[in-house]
């Protein structure tokens, strides 16, 4: 497993964070309000997004309208190393569990 997919990995254990790549999901919001939907105080707020930033599966960036507030969204194809590890891990238990059951039937 790669350095990357241990830190999305760790990003995604968090239960708040995966609320915030849900809500981040239907479409970008500020951190602020982010924080108002999970509940969170400002800087609670602000360690998750940079741990989800670190486990690269979200990106920001200003509005033309105001570089003070930066506005959070999912990054395009940053789930691509989890897909393929999913797909990976079942295939092997998949086999894995074929191989078992062919034993127990006794067809080695």
């Amino acid at each position: 497993m790669s350095a990357a997919l241990d830190r999305m990995l760790g990003a995604l254990a968090d239960p708040k964070r995966r609320r915030a790549i849900e809500l981040l999901g239907e479409r970008p919001r500020s951190a602020g309000e982010l924080a108002g939907a999970l509940g969170l105080a400002p800087p609670a707020m602000s360690r998750h997004l940079r741990a989800l930033k670190e486990g690269g599966l979200v990106e920001d960036g200003h509005p033309t309208f105001d570089a003070r507030v930066r506005i959070y969204r999912l990054k395009d194809g940053a789930t691509a190393e989890l897909k393929q590890w999913i797909a990976e891990t079942e295939a092997l238990w998949s086999d894995q569990l074929a191989s078992f059951k062919r034993h127990v039937e006794g067809g080695v």
